[in-house]
């Protein structure tokens, strides 16, 4: 996987409706049957901690993506762990998992392979993506729902995810110059440069603002369908209305170091925003716990971008 205060956006709880199993759902793998409400959740997703703690579940084993964190979640999930969950580090350790003993095991933004599903299936049922959508293409609203109806949290979900979409509808409607802009969420790491598709988490989460991402960006897909790479020489992909730098280690060094860098229009109009360390993150993660950490902080960053002064910014830089 590549690498990623808050005002918190008021949710308010709605009461849990009833819901009914066995459930059946249908994924890239065939079909799972969950007999009864899980209690034990195994989360295999690099993001799914965060969906899960949001409805109240403490996950039984936790996926770690990157950064030092002891408990593999950010400070915005942290904070809602009250157990002491496996974490899964590096290849699937199959027998670490089985441990756990859980119930059910959601694999929605995991890439595992045909093979890992059926050793898994063997632990319990497992919930893998929908057949026809990329390993890391669902998008944030998905990937909520579909753990929500997992757990028997359904309404939850929906409610959280509802409160979210609002307010990024809330954005766009009070930035109609947004709309039809064009966003480039681009990185500069160990020599390679590239940018995400309109399949990633993040330019899905902008599209709700209003911005799309680049046509040239979506020409060059390949078998890695939501990030694509080019030459250093020829930054002219990424050449957009709003071009977004990330980076997970707050080092900007990779990105100041392309040399091609100062003749995109971007830079030279100040319509650049550099993402440190934990706005990456909280970007790359899009959960339920850390979209509102995004829009509270991003919103103002594309409005100092985009207000015609190249000499001011608001960002992490």
């Amino acid at each position: 996987m590549p690498k990623i205060h808050f005002l918190v956006l008021a949710i308010l709880p709605v009461p849990a409706l009833a819901q009914d199993f066995p459930l059946t759902i249908a994924h890239k793998f065939g079909t799972t049957v969950i007999e009864a409400r899980p209690e034990r959740v195994a989360s295999l997703d690099f993001n799914g901690a965060d969906n899960l703690l949001a409805l109240g579940i403490q996950p039984v084993t936790v996926r770690d993506w990157y950064g030092d964190h002891p408990r593999g979640v950010w400070p915005w999930a942290d904070t809602l762990m009250d157990s002491n969950p496996k974490i899964l580090r590096g290849e699937l350790d199959f027998e670490q998992i089985a441990t756990t003993d859980p119930d059910v095991i959601i694999a929605l933004w995991s890439g595992i392979t045909a093979e890992e599903y059926e050793r898994l299936t063997l632990i319990a049922p497992v919930v893998a993506v929908p057949e026809g959508v990329g390993d890391y293409a669902l998008p944030w609203d998905e990937l909520a729902l579909t753990a929500g109806r997992v757990v028997g949290r359904e309404a939850d979900a929906e409610a959280k995810v509802a409160a979210i979409r609002d307010r990024l509808a809330e954005v766009a409607a009070e930035h109609p110059d947004w709309q039809g802009l064009t966003a480039a969420v681009a990185g500069a790491f160990e020599g390679e440069v590239g940018a995400y598709t309109s399949a990633d988490i993040r330019p899905l989460v902008l599209a709700e603002m209003g911005f799309q991402v680049p046509e040239e960006i979506d020409t060059r897909v390949g078998a890695n369908e939501f990030w694509v790479s080019f030459s250093q020489e020829d930054l002219s992909p990424i050449d957009a209305d709003l071009l977004l730098w990330i980076d997970g280690e707050d080092n900007f060094a990779g990105v100041n170091a392309l040399a091609a860098r100062p003749f995109l229009t971007a830079h030279r109009e100040g319509r650049e925003i550099f993402l440190g360390e934990e706005i990456t993150s909280a970007f790359s993660h899009s959960s339920l716990l850390s979209l509102p950490l995004v829009i509270d902080r991003l919103v103002p960053m594309i409005e100092t971008a985009l207000d015609g002064d190249p000499e001011t910014h608001a960002d992490d830089r």
